[in-house]
Order: structure tokens, then C-alpha cells, then sequence
């Protein structure tokens, strides 16, 4: 096994086209940007299957193996092996994806990152046979987390079928249940302003938008405080229902609730998140599953403030109007609800699992 540089193996081609230009472009080749494919265009840039490294704004870092005749818009750059390097573009991909590239990054108001840089990380590089094999094994286990995160989204969507079900568009209210303002029906306690330079290895866990804001709780990136007596008022326990309050305009990435889970038992609530502390008219699963509809959420995030950075006050959530069914219904909800994450708990489990196998084998093999 030879050990070289990424620089050693492939080079780097970068992208000239522009989001913007594409609006009058249609065809058959795919292009694609940080967040995955834009659109199908009229011309391509790459004939082979390539590697795609978002190397400017959100995402930077983000690798991806993209398909042959497509492109990738200037925000991100080609990776393609070297002529005459033996290299199986799928092992590449792999073994680039293993090596963090946003910690290359610089820059405060866009931050991008160099291949100049990153170009210096070192790569092992087996016989192509092995290489082969190696891709082979990390496709299978990509491909087996992939089917149980398909299973999870078919439980949130009979989730979802359920609440309509019961309760009709929360949006619209067809039942005709009575609307009231949230500030009658919860409390909401902010987090605290952890500082990053106090983080440990081992505590209780720091709770951050990037653990709360898919709608359900990821223990990835976790970061701990010491046990602290002072700060009790930001202790968060299972079951507790939060909510991500800071994102970017424009996007879909904060006003997100989530129940969380018993993997630790406690945590720390970080700033620019929200515990929602409910009163005895309505139920945690009912006001979760409500808060995920997209006119619903829209409410919120549509008068998010700031420039580039969105964020979302108290007073936005205790303003909004929703519809209030019969809590007796509400609880026949949750019941169903509680059930429904048994199965994806699973789910969970198994996810974790595959993960956890597939960074122990590249910390092994790349």
C-alpha cells in the first residue's frame, strides 16, 4: 500500500457557470449544485463519473460522486483522478469524503476553501483490486442506511396521513376547531450561551441546531459542559419538545421542532434554540406534528428577521395562530404517534449502527 497526497492522485477543474444563467437552459444532462441536482441542461462539462467538492458558502466542504455528462455549478469543483494513477473513482470518493475538508476553510463572510490547502491530505492507496473492493463494501453499507432512512420518512409520512386525517389541514381547519393564539397554550425557555472554549470530551451534552433541526434528535458533532448547578434552568430532559430558532433566509433550515430522545439523560440547551413548555390543552405530538406543515412553519420563518441570518423571536412563536382540537383527540393522536416511533426508533438503530461500522472501517482502510 503506497500512502500519498490527494495532490498526488487527482487534480482539480473548476466551474465557470452561473445559478442564474440557467433559467432558459433545458435538456438531458444534470447539473448540480451544494443542495444536489438543479436541473436538466443542454450541455455537460464532465464525460466521466466524477467528484464534486463544494468549495464556497453553505455546505463547503460537501463532497459528492457525481455521474458522467453532467456539471456542477462555480460554487463547487471537479476532482478527477490523475492519468495514469491507478484509482477506482468510487475509492477516491470515499477516502475524500473521510477527510473533512471544511476544516480547510477561510473566510468570515463567505467561507470557501482551496485545493492549494486541502490538496496536502494524505490518501492510502491499495492495488486497484483492493481499492475495488474496499468501494464495494462502503456502497453496500451506504446502501443499507439509505433503506432504512426510506423506511423512517414512509413512518413520518403515515404520521402525517394520520394527523389529517384526524384533524384535517391544520392550515385551512376544516373541522372548524377553535384558533388561539400559543402564547395561551405554552412557555418558551431560551438556551444559554454556551461558549465554545468550555466545550468537553464528556458531560452532559450541548444541544445545537445542527442536533435538533431534522426533526429528530442526531447525536453527530456532540460537544459536553460540565455539570453545573447555575444553569439548571437549561436542562432539558427525553420528551422535551425544542425548536431551532436561527438559519439562513431563504432556506428551510431553522423553525424545526423535535422530540427528544433518551439517548443521554439530560442535556444542555445551547442559544438560538427553544424549549416549548405546554400547558394542558394540548398535547407535545400534536403541537410537533403541527409545527412541521409548511404553511404552518411558513408563518414563522416568512417573518424571520435579518439580512443573511434569519432568526425567529418568542414573540413570533406565541403569536401564532393554530387551530385547537378536543384534547381527548389530541391524545388518541399522540397515542398513535407513540407507537409509530417504536418502529422508527428501530430505524434509528439500526442507522447508528451502519454508521458506526462505516467510520470504524474508513478510520481502518483510508
Amino acid at each position: 500500500m503506497k500512502r500519498l497526497t490527494l495532490g498526488d492522485v487527482c487534480k482539480k477543474e473548476s466551474s465557470n457557470i452561473a445559478q442564474k444563467n440557467l433559467q432558459d437552459k433545458k435538456g438531458a444532462y444534470p447539473i448540480y449544485g451544494a443542495s444536489g441536482l438543479i436541473k436538466q441542461v443542454d450541455f455537460y462539462q464532465q464525460d466521466k463519473e466524477y467528484i464534486a467538492v463544494v468549495k464556497d458558502g453553505a455546505g463547503i466542504g460537501r463532497t459528492m460522486l457525481l455521474p458522467a455528462y453532467s456539471s456542477v455549478i462555480g460554487t463547487m469543483q471537479y476532482l478527477l483522478p490523475k492519468e495514469g494513477i491507478p484509482i477506482d473513482i468510487k475509492y477516491l470518493f470515499y477516502a475524500v469524503e473521510h477527510m473533512n475538508l471544511a476544516k480547510y476553510f477561510s473566510g468570515a463572510t463567505i467561507p470557501h476553501i482551496y485545493f492549494r490547502d486541502y490538496q496536502k491530505e494524505p490518501i492510502n492507496i491499495p492495488d486497484i483490486e483492493t481499492q475495488r473492493k474496499i468501494s464495494q463494501i462502503f456502497g453496500k453499507i451506504d446502501a443499507l442506511i439509505t433503506s432504512r432512512k426510506e423506511q423512517r420518512t414512509k413512518l413520518d409520512q403515515i404520521v402525517k396521513s394520520r394527523f389529517i386525517e384526524m384533524f384535517g389541514e391544520p392550515d385551512e381547519n376544516p373541522m372548524g376547531w377553535e384558533v388561539t393564539e400559543l402564547e395561551h397554550q405554552l412557555e418558551i425557555v431560551g438556551g444559554f450561551a454556551f461558549k465554545s472554549t468550555g466545550f468537553t470530551d464528556s458531560g452532559i451534552p450541548v444541544l445545537r441546531i445542527g442536533n435538533i433541526n431534522s426533526g429528530h434528535f442526531l447525536s453527530v458533532n456532540m460537544v459536553f459542559w460540565p455539570n453545573d448547578p447555575t444553569l439548571a434552568r437549561y436542562k432539558m430532559y427525553p420528551g422535551d419538545l425544542v425548536m431551532s430558532l436561527t438559519g439562513t433566509v431563504g432556506k428551510d433550515d431553522y423553525g424545526n421542532v423535535c422530540i427528544l430522545s433518551d439517548e443521554y439523560p439530560e442535556y444542555y440547551l445551547n442559544q438560538r434554540n427553544a424549549k416549548l413548555v405546554i400547558k394542558t390543552t394540548m398535547n407535545k405530538h400534536y403541537l410537533s406534528e403541527l409545527l412541521k406543515f409548511s404553511k404552518i412553519k411558513k408563518r414563522l420563518t416568512g417573518i424571520s428577521r435579518g439580512v443573511r441570518q434569519a432568526n425567529i423571536s418568542n414573540r413570533d412563536i406565541l403569536a401564532l395562530c393554530v387551530p385547537i382540537p378536543p384534547i381527548k383527540l389530541q391524545e388518541q393522536f399522540a397515542d398513535f404517534v407513540e407507537q409509530t416511533d417504536k418502529s422508527k426508533y428501530r430505524q434509528e438503530k439500526y442507522i447508528g449502527f451502519f454508521q458506526c461500522l462505516e467510520k470504524s472501517i474508513r478510520q481502518e482502510w483510508l
